[in-house]
């Protein structure tokens, strides 16, 4: 017989999800430890999730929660071209009424 410490504010959360499953706390250690055994390391991948660049030339990038950013389709060149003529207001009532002069 072995002693486990188990943080009692994680055993207080996880007691009712395992009687749920019909299992004791003992009964699941037991399963994670078999889990353990059958694949040679822990049943999943632990990894801490970061920023990686693509050094694509473009400034793409994968961010910490796993979401791919391309901006390799992105055409900048028209972005600075359409900013340049878009006009600047000063206040809302400025594009309000310019809104409203096109309609």
């Amino acid at each position: 017989m072995s002693t486990v410490k188990i943080n009692d504010n994680i055993k207080n959360e996880i007691t009712p999800i395992l009687n749920d499953l019909g299992l004791s706390l003992s009964e699941a250690i037991n399963i994670f430890l078999h889990q353990i055994k059958l694949n040679n390391g822990l049943p999943f991948a632990v990894k801490r999730r970061g920023i990686v660049e693509l050094n694509d030339g473009y400034g793409s990038y994968i961010c910490e929660n796993g979401h791919l950013h391309d901006y390799s389709k992105i055409n900048f060149k028209k972005l600075e071209e359409e900013a340049k003529n878009n006009k600047v207001y000063n206040n809302i009532g400025e594009l309000i009424q310019d809104i409203e002069k096109d309609e």
